[in-house]
């Protein structure tokens, strides 16, 4: 959502065969919180089983896969991948199209993660809180799915593992998973859009203040699935600055 790369750097070609080093570390930090965490009740809620796991993070996966700012994009002949910095994102496509033309990238990136999180709030059971906050059995299957997402939309297989910073579909499966910390965000978001006239600044604020904002709602555990999550945005701006170092 935020350019680091010059508009004259090439996109870093990821070497897919070493996303799979990658995944077991990313996968184990969203479900240690979970594993010691003490249980609320004098009841311990049961495990997940496979199946459920398994839905949630194949599915979504390829939810995150479907490539929104290529295809609306691609509609008017641009290709972000190829254009701007060379990211398959709304800021790009905002820059290159226009805000209005964006909308959609802006509306589809954010369903992909809401989508990602259902799925995974459903296959765990649908356990919630009556503000809605994820809860029980369902919290590791939820994040795992909008872990899947953010990978999925990060390295699409639909789109040749070509992909954008995850941010948007972050945002949609905290949505899901902490309902209220959502909502504040984007009060955030309003006030520093204010304050500074900066929607990009708002939206760093926005983003950045959800985890803080968790902890009125949800155990620490959570909270440190959400850094987790996190992590995986600053992976992705981390390979953009890298590749804007080559010469």
């Amino acid at each position: 959502m935020w350019r680091i790369a010059p508009r004259s750097a090439y996109l870093w070609r990821w070497n897919v065969t070493t996303l799979p080093l990658f995944v077991p570390s990313f996968v184990s930090a969203l479900v240690s919180p979970f594993v010691s965490a003490p249980a609320p009740s004098p009841t311990p809620s049961p495990a997940p089983s496979l199946v459920p796991l398994l839905v949630a993070v194949i599915g979504g996966y390829l939810l995150g896969s479907i490539p929104v700012a290529v295809l609306v994009a691609g509609r008017r002949g641009v290709d972000p991948r190829e254009e701007g910095d060379r990211n398959p994102g709304f800021w790009n496509v905002r820059e290159r199209l226009g805000a209005r033309a964006a909308a959609p990238v802006f509306a589809g990136d954010m369903a992909k993660g809401v989508a990602a999180g259902l799925l995974g709030l459903v296959a765990g059971g649908a356990h919630t809180t009556a503000l809605g906050v994820v809860t029980g059995p369902s919290v590791s299957v939820a994040y795992l799915a909008v872990g899947a997402a953010m990978l999925g939309h990060a390295w699409p297989v639909f789109a040749g593992f070509r992909g954008g910073r995850s941010v948007l579909t972050f945002a949609g499966g905290m949505a899901v998973i902490c309902p209220p910390a959502f909502v504040l965000g984007l009060a955030v978001l309003a006030v520093t859009r204010l304050a500074t006239g900066s929607f990009a600044l708002g939206a760093r604020a926005g983003v950045f203040a959800i985890p803080v904002l968790q902890l009125a709602f949800s155990p620490i555990g959570h909270v440190a699935a959400t850094g987790a999550l996190m992590c995986l945005i600053g992976l992705r701006f981390g390979q953009a600055a890298l590749a804007a170092r080559r010469p």
